[in-house]
């Protein structure tokens, strides 16, 4: 007795089509699951078993075989406890073969026989949608997932998917016929600004902010230097509030790596807000880079198409510092471990925030520094010279006045500052005829995109030698000075514009190593 069945198995961001072929012969008593399946997989036999008793069925006292083809690809999670039950049953008779072919199954099984949610189910959907073109219209199968992941797989409105209870409910579905009748929870107003900081709210600090807006244009990276309590953190966080809305393509490749981290809340709606990601200075290098067995995103890629805040950096481990410094280049990230590699998005704006020495009082006019020379060179040379040239913009932060701090001058709010950084952006985006911005830019790009004039060309030739940049600085500053050029609705880079963007390179690089 031989059955058929689809399923679903989800390996980074890409979701593949798994066959589970079932066959019952006479023997020993046995259950076996081949085809290259993890623990969580192999597992999966005694939650069938427990499941298909519980729900009114007989198991067989026989021999079965689950092939999972193809037979290559490592199969993980468990998701594919539904497709083994349903096979299982077609096998036993107790299910009509025709009938399968026109469904997808996805879910795990508990021992009473319910679904329950797994994750990764919006990639799984995304993967179906993409591969309708081999089916015909008689054809496209039904992703029927757990009722918790209904809404999550509804997000794909070109892909037809349902939901039951349990699995006794699915197969009297599936031999009598008749609708599908769980629905998803009610849509779930999301909440329209998370970042509750308004550009009205930050006092002074007029430099960071015309800085930070000139990342926010560009998609820079941006480090700040300052004493505790200039504002940092408030200015990070007011940051995510003036970038642009995300675009559906941005909104849905979000969602998909929120899903597969098991963050995403079932709401029935794509995320709509840019993320904003600010993970502790313990975090390890699999939990900002990601990775572990399941190869799964860490902040690094949960950050995509938003802001990571990395506070307090130079107290960051030397390994996370270190391995930031290829996604922040490349704005991707590979993976690549034992059992396999993928690749993760990491387009994202990465501000970082740091002290000046270990006190945090090194050049305040106000508080003497306490750290001694070799304190302050080993604290700044915690941040090294290679991770230091990837940031477009390295500014300093000073400590606020009491009169700054009691200024009410500030009338701008981030809806003001979003409506320029939008306007800014959208020429990128007729330049590059694609939603890539300035500091996404190849180095071919850069020669061609960024060109100076004669007075500008002397300029960087005489800072260049000056401050000892290398290449990758040199390119760097021509972005930032394309994008105030953006702003300023230039055509050409202007003398003016290069030489803000160089200010922005002002740190002191011999002391950060």
């Amino acid at each position: 007795m031989f059955a058929s069945v689809c399923g679903m198995s989800v390996e980074g961001l890409t979701a593949q089509s798994v066959r589970v072929e079932v066959d019952i012969s006479n023997g020993l008593p046995a259950f076996d699951i081949v085809g290259l399946a993890s623990i969580a997989v192999k597992e999966a036999k005694n939650r069938v078993r427990s499941a298909l008793k519980n729900s009114g069925f007989q198991f067989p006292l026989q021999r079965i075989t689950v092939n999972l083809a193809p037979a290559d690809l490592r199969k993980e999670g468990s998701g594919l406890d539904l497709p083994i039950a349903v096979g299982v049953l077609a096998a036993m008779k107790e299910i009509d073969d025709s009938v399968l072919k026109k469904y997808v199954f996805v879910g795990e099984l508990s021992l009473e026989g319910f679904l329950r949610s797994v994750p990764g189910v919006l990639t799984m959907a995304v993967g179906m949608k993409n591969s309708q073109a081999e089916w015909t219209q008689s054809e496209k199968p039904v992703l029927i997932v757990p009722a918790e992941n209904l809404a999550e797989a509804r997000l794909v409105p070109e892909l037809e998917s349902a939901s039951v209870l349990n699995l006794s409910e699915l197969v009297r579905i599936l031999k009598r016929g008749g609708k599908f009748s769980v629905e998803p929870a009610a849509k779930q107003k999301s909440s329209k600004d998370r970042m509750p900081i308004d550009w009205l709210d930050i006092r002074g600090q007029e430099q960071a902010k015309r800085s930070l807006e000139i990342a926010a244009a560009g998609g820079h990276n941006l480090i700040m230097v300052g004493p505790p309590g200039s504002g940092k953190t408030m200015l990070a966080r007011a940051f995510a509030g003036i970038l642009p809305p995300l675009t559906p393509e941005e909104s849905l490749e979000v969602t998909q790596l929120y899903g597969l981290a098991g963050l995403f809340q079932g709401e029935g709606q794509l995320i709509s807000s840019r993320p904003f990601r600010s993970p502790h200075h313990t975090a390890t290098v699999a939990g900002i880079i990601g990775g572990g067995q399941k190869l799964r995103p860490g902040e690094l890629s949960l950050a995509n198409h938003g802001v990571l805040f990395l506070d307090e950096l130079p107290e960051f481990s030397r390994e996370v510092r270190e391995a930031l410094r290829q996604p922040l280049e490349d704005r991707k990230l590979l993976l690549i471990r034992l059992r396999g590699r993928e690749e993760f998005p990491a387009r994202v704006s990465v501000i970082s925030a740091m002290n000046p020495c270990p006190c945090g009082f090194l050049g305040d006019q106000r508080k003497p520094c306490s750290c001694t020379p070799q304190q302050i060179n080993h604290y700044r040379g915690k941040v090294s010279g290679p991770l230091l040239d990837r940031f477009d913009l390295q500014l300093e932060v000073p400590r606020l006045s009491y009169e700054e701090l009691k200024q009410r001058e500030n009338t701008e709010t981030s809806k003001t500052v979003q409506e320029r950084v939008i306007k800014a952006r959208e020429r990128q985006w007729r330049r590059f005829h694609s939603s890539r911005t300035n500091a996404e830019m190849t180095g071919r790009e850069t020669k061609e995109i960024c060109r100076l004039d004669q007075i500008g060309e002397a300029l960087l030739k005489k800072v260049f030698d000056k401050s000892y940049f290398s290449a990758r600085a040199h390119d760097r500053i021509l972005r930032v000075a394309r994008t105030i050029a953006d702003m300023a609705e230039s055509q050409e880079i202007k003398v003016e514009h290069l030489a803000e963007s160089l200010q922005y390179r002002a740190l002191d690089r011999e002391s950060f190593g």
